[in-house]
């Protein structure tokens, strides 16, 4: 049952998605609204891989984030099914946010995206500069000139995820552009991303920080099954795909220390996420190709 406090003429509800060139700061500005992790994060590029939904809730409305994959040129069938996940998000949502980090010139991917983003006629698009905590005035301000001399926006607004600076007012800001709505959602609800999804998620983050010889695209993981034991502790079951034996000798590390520190790292976070203790089982299989082939990539959730 949806609170009845929030029912009101004045309330707005609507779906916002952040958008951007690879690790411009798009899944910790979501994490950072929500007020927990919903995406996962990491220095590398292209770690977002599907549209994941955070929900932040306030009095005056609901914004439904969705987190998607950076826009880049596809290099793998994988690549191209990313940016038609992107495209068809983006068609559905009320408002999207272009994302320009603080510290960082606008480019030619830059340029690319909002070219894509002009060909999409329903959406109010605002910019939000990122990173600003990592920048001195003197770049912001040129930041933000670049970014008016781009094109048209409904808002510019700079923020820090890091910081918080400026977060609130850009949630209002979002809320506004938000149509009049009944609330979409119950207020204790922070994600529709299943279970299994988010303890997946948070593996491949880890083995991604770990494995920092490969690009994170080499990388899957899937869960199995979690199975309860007769003593009552959950048994999390895994496994992480790579294309080469290569990769899976470094995702394993000497010994197994790499895949062991993997489980150490992940095993906490899916704790809090499931609200009870786990005992952690990864392995770690070779499917060649993945990237390419698409009953792979349809197996694993592309």
């Amino acid at each position: 049952m949806l609170d009845k406090h929030l029912q009101n003429l004045d309330f707005r509800a609507g779906f916002v998605s952040f958008v951007g060139r690879p690790n411009v700061g798009k899944s910790t500005l979501t994490n950072a609204l929500v007020g927990q992790k919903i995406a996962i994060t990491s220095s590398k590029p292209q770690t977002t891989r599907r549209a994941i939904r955070g929900i932040v809730h306030r009095d005056s409305g609901q914004l439904i984030i969705v987190d998607t994959p950076g826009i880049h040129r596809p290099r793998k069938l994988i690549g191209k099914r990313l940016n038609s996940l992107v495209q068809s998000t983006l068609s559905d949502v009320d408002v999207i946010g272009m994302c320009f980090p603080a510290n960082e010139r606008i480019g030619p991917g830059d340029r690319f995206i909002f070219e894509q983003l002009e060909r999409l006629k329903n959406a109010k698009k605002i910019a939000i500069v990122t990173k600003i905590d990592r920048a001195s005035k003197s770049q912001i301000f040129e930041r933000l000139q670049e970014v008016n001399e781009l094109g048209e926006w409904a808002e510019i607004i700079p923020v820090s995820a890091v910081s918080g600076e400026q977060l609130e007012i850009l949630v209002s800001l979002l809320l506004k552009l938000m149509p009049l709505s009944p609330q979409l959602y119950q207020s204790t609800v922070v994600t529709e991303e299943g279970e299994h999804e988010r303890i997946a998620e948070i593996i491949r983050e880890s083995a991604l920080e770990n494995a920092r010889e490969e690009l994170p695209h080499s990388l899957a993981v899937s869960v199995e099954d979690a199975v309860e034991s007769d003593t009552g502790l959950l048994h999390v079951y895994a496994t992480i795909f790579v294309e080469r034996a290569s990769q899976k000798a470094i995702v394993i590390g000497h010994k197994g220390s790499r895949i062991s520190q993997i489980g150490r790292d992940s095993k906490p976070q899916i704790e809090e996420i499931i609200g009870r203790k786990i005992y952690l089982v990864l392995h770690v299989k070779v499917l060649k190709e993945w990237q390419n082939d698409p009953k792979m990539l349809t197996r694993l959730g592309f």
